[in-house]
């Protein structure tokens, strides 16, 4: 047994070096199978994917395994020329050019030199020292929607929300208003250190969904500073117990 152990971590050691591992993948220990578990366990069927940019976060699903029906929202015009993109070779996969929040009607957007980091609030200093590149460069005027109005639209089913807004995370679930409790589970980006200013940073969003009804089941790692190491952001999963 101890040979086999140290043949393993001698393997790992190797993998290391090129910046690979090899995990277990058991919902007990790995975060994407354990979301995978709590999809299968709610009968997850519909995915709201609020603040799809390119439609990264769709094709990662789609990897692991999940095959249902997916809504993704992208409000920036570049990002959502990529999407329509990725979205036209599976049926069961759509986009709207829309950003959610409390209200609707107009909001500015800016827009970020790396097209993932755009934002409706402003970007903090913090923020752009662990990602200069990260720093706005336009603005657009985009419709605003609110989540209330879009699932006043949808027909019966078990729905799962991830919510990637940078900062902006606690209008869109206000959005909802009482239809929350149509959603069985809510993906949230969450920040560890002000990133974004007014946006509600993790402990408050955790009291926040569980407000609401949610209790924070798994969390997956984010983005970290590329100097220090310190972790910024990380995803944390809601379902309702």
């Amino acid at each position: 047994m101890m040979v086999r152990h140290e043949l393993q971590w001698a393997v790992r050691r190797l993998l290391h070096r090129a910046r690979l591992d090899v995990v277990s993948y058991v919902p007990e220990r790995h975060p994407i199978a354990r979301r995978m578990k709590l999809f299968e366990r709610h009968g997850i069927d519909l995915v709201l994917d609020v603040g799809a940019n390119a439609g990264q976060y769709v094709k990662f699903l789609r990897n692991i395994g999940y095959q249902g029906e997916i809504l993704s929202f992208e409000p920036g015009s570049a990002a959502f020329a990529a999407l329509e993109r990725a979205c036209a070779g599976d049926p069961s996969w759509k986009g709207r050019r829309v950003a959610l929040g409390d209200r609707a009607g107009q909001i500015t957007l800016n827009i970020s030199g790396n097209n993932e980091c755009s934002s409706i609030l402003p970007m903090l200093e913090r923020h752009l020292a662990a990602y200069p590149d990260a720093a706005y460069v336009a603005k657009e005027d985009v419709e605003v929607v609110t989540l209330e109005k879009v699932l006043s639209d949808l027909p019966e089913a078990n729905i799962f929300l991830k919510v990637d807004t940078q900062g902006f995370e606690r209008q869109v679930i206000e959005g909802a208003g009482v239809a929350l409790s149509r959603i069985r589970g809510v993906q949230l980006e969450m920040s560890l250190v002000p990133l974004y200013q007014g946006e509600l940073l993790m402990p408050a969003m955790v009291n926040f969904m569980a407000e609401r009804g949610f209790v924070l089941m798994s969390i997956e790692p984010g983005s970290s500073d590329r100097e220090t190491g310190q972790l910024l952001q990380f995803d944390g999963l809601f379902f309702r117990d």
